[in-house]
């Protein structure tokens, strides 16, 4: 191994005057060879564990953006959060309201379409469009793409590749729904729990019950915990089956029930949005990349259920999660107390939005884990309080690798803790996170 070259020193000293030093420099010299040998056995290899990057794709998105302000505001939420998530998962996005480049061809070099607000119009695009599905072409369409109150003007589109056939009613006002996943088989559905709650929206319902249609799948469908569903009572559902993901097994295609924003009316302003939902985000980005040819999702990682009520163990201790005294009043004490079952050690785990949830209590839905005082100090102990959106109200459960959970709190980025013991009556407090079993906790359903 060539001699390590050094700097030239900043004054006139000759080396082959200094016989000592240099014995020393050659001495340093071959230390640093047997080191370097050392470090090639010993230093790791790089990682192997990450995919490569799947084959980047292309998708095209359709809009009219001329009719309802929450449609149009969907349509330019929709064409700003696409391509964000495009750079991040190796896909290009091009919005366009030129519909006829579906009868001329020149969706071709898309492996995706999108419909946003609308489906063609025209008998050249609508034909063109079924070429391109029956080519082989990939398709997602949100919302108002499936409503008609003719199904008989294209019943290609309506009752065979939808399926739907015609609208049937719709909810009011736009609300969010608790989902349920019907097939976590799917590669869209593949990383979705059981249930989640999507976004807000206006839900529609149709004529046809997709059930009885051998070609269609539905993917996830309106949980009966929803009920009721709307704000206006005379435009509400009350039970029911509504599916909400489906996909036609004959084509590569999806299709989303949602993709209205609630809006202010009187002023155009936005109320909600549809990318509020990082479960919902996840079925977007997994079924484009299945519908772009970039191979399947990962599998299910995440068993809490936004319907299931669930006591939190501590893996520290035979402890749970406890509302002091089964109390269900503002300032009462969440501690550590001998697992038995009761109301007041059942929580249900509520989104909020990028992956947050609120946990609330058997006891008193209303009634959320909140740290005291919004502090965000060491031990700031943990209380119930009615939930008002605040970042101290809002956890990240976080899954480790035996399937247990900790809890980061959002305003303050620390972890729900035990003392770390089995004693009972000790209140429970936020700390830094420091992967201890004090901080870890199993969910166990409860029914």
């Amino acid at each position: 191994m060539p001699r390590p070259t050094r700097p030239r020193p900043l004054h006139p000293v000759h080396l082959r005057d200094r016989p000592v030093e240099s014995s020393v420099r050659r001495l340093a010299a071959k230390l640093l060879t047997l080191l370097a040998l050392v470090l090639a056995f010993t230093t790791p290899a790089p990682s192997v564990s990450a995919a490569p990057q799947a084959d980047p794709f292309k998708v095209i998105a359709f809009y009219n953006g001329t009719w309802d302000a929450a449609h149009i505001d969907f349509v330019k939420e929709a064409n700003e959060w696409f391509p964000r998530a495009g750079a991040e998962n190796n896909f290009t996005y091009r919005a366009t309201t030129d519909w006829n480049l579906l009868a001329n061809g020149g969706v071709n070099d898309y492996q995706v379409v999108l419909f946003l607000d609308d489906a063609p119009p025209t008998a050249a695009q609508q034909a063109g469009f079924e070429r391109y599905m029956r080519a082989g072409g990939g398709w997602l369409g949100f919302h108002v793409s499936a409503f008609t109150t003719n199904a008989g003007e294209w019943p290609w589109y309506y009752n065979t590749f939808l399926g739907s056939g015609t609208f049937r009613s719709n909810t009011w006002g736009p609300t969010t729904a608790v989902l349920r996943t019907e097939d976590r088989t799917h590669p869209a559905t593949a990383a979705l729990p059981a249930t989640f709650t999507s976004a807000v929206s206006e839900w529609y319902s149709w004529s046809n019950d997709l059930r009885t249609n051998p070609n269609i799948k539905v993917l996830a469908s309106v949980d009966p915990s929803s009920f009721p569903l709307g704000t206006d009572p005379n435009q509400s559902w009350y039970s029911g089956y509504y599916p909400i993901l489906w996909t036609n097994t004959q084509y590569r295609m999806l299709y989303a029930n949602f993709g209205h924003n609630a809006m202010n009316y009187d002023t155009n302003t936005r109320l909600s949005s549809t990318f509020a939902s990082p479960t919902q985000n996840r079925f977007l980005i997994d079924g484009l990349k299945w519908l772009g040819g970039a191979g399947g999702s990962p599998a299910p990682t995440d068993p809490i259920s936004e319907t299931t009520w669930y006591s939190l163990t501590s893996s520290a201790g035979a402890v749970c999660a406890d509302a002091r005294g089964a109390a269900t009043a503002n300032g009462t004490a969440v501690q550590q107390y001998s697992c038995n079952g009761t109301l007041a050690q059942q929580f249900q785990f509520r989104s909020t939005d990028s992956g947050y949830t609120r946990i609330a209590n058997r006891g008193n839905p209303q009634q959320v884990i909140d740290v005291t005082n919004v502090s965000t100090a060491d031990n700031a102990p943990l209380q119930l309080w009615t939930y008002g959106s605040g970042t101290n109200q809002q956890w990240l459960p976080v899954r480790e690798s035996g399937g247990t959970y900790h809890f980061v709190a959002r305003h303050s980025g620390k972890c729900l803790s035990t003392n770390g013991m089995s004693s009972n009556s000790v209140q429970l407090v936020q700390r830094t996170c420091d992967n201890s079993a004090a901080q870890s906790f199993r969910l166990t359903a409860q029914p």
